[in-house]
């Protein structure tokens, strides 16, 4: 298996139907911008309640593979 490195980060996904609703917004919005999503763990679960109105708040890790991209850019600068 090759090397590789992979990045790690923090999203919020929140949802007024589910945790698993708010969770899988989350990683709708993220794999729209990052590539070859790895692993996501949840970290906490929360919600808030105002006017009667619940909202399910999920806050997960997930890792992506880091993929080098400096050589695209290096001609533009």
């Amino acid at each position: 298996m090759p090397e590789n490195t992979y990045g790690i980060i923090e999203l919020v996904g929140v949802s007024t139907i589910s945790w698993e609703d708010a969770a899988k917004n989350a990683m709708d919005a993220a794999c729209t911008s990052l590539e070859e999503m790895r692993i996501a763990e949840v970290v906490k679960l929360d919600l808030t309640i105002e006017a009667d109105v619940l909202t399910y708040r999920v806050r997960l890790t997930t890792s992506f593979k880091y993929i080098d991209t400096w050589w695209i850019l290096k001609d533009e600068y």
